[in-house]
């Protein structure tokens, strides 16, 4: 009788943890470096937007002789008002209206340095005035 052998190749069980192990080490060094850019993703995201914004707003300024109102806020850089003479927008590729956290910019005119400028910021993370770090508040004036 002739004695048949088979090799049978695999990984052994010790085997599979170690390369478990080193797969969940390596996730534990990567994943809290990953997970802290977005946060700074959304804050260099806000600073892009708001330069945008700015510069629709001279934009629109330089056409129309004025800074759109308080109430008109930057809608007004999309959708033509009524009452203004010289529009040639919009002064957006894309709608901006939300902040990368999903609460409205805030636009006002006339800003805090008076009649000729405007103000225009993010609340930051949290949607409160104030704050530090990804909760600070982003602004041009």
């Amino acid at each position: 009788m002739k004695k048949v052998t088979t090799n049978r190749r695999g990984f052994t069980l010790i085997e599979l943890m170690v390369v478990i192990l080193i797969i969940a080490i390596l996730a534990a060094l990567v994943v809290p470096k990953v997970i802290g850019r977005t946060d700074d993703a959304k804050v260099g995201a806000a600073k892009s937007d708001i330069s945008a914004l700015s510069t629709a707003i001279d934009t629109f300024r330089l056409d129309c002789g004025r800074y759109p109102t308080t109430e008109e806020g930057i809608q007004v850089l999309s959708v033509p008002p009524s009452d203004v003479q010289g529009w040639k927008g919009p002064y957006l590729r894309k709608a901006i209206t939300n902040d990368p956290w999903g609460n409205p910019y805030i636009y006002e005119y006339p800003g805090s340095l008076g009649n000729e400028s405007f103000t225009l910021k993010s609340y930051g993370g949290d949607g409160v005035p104030g704050g530090d770090g990804n909760n600070a508040d982003i602004s041009i004036e």
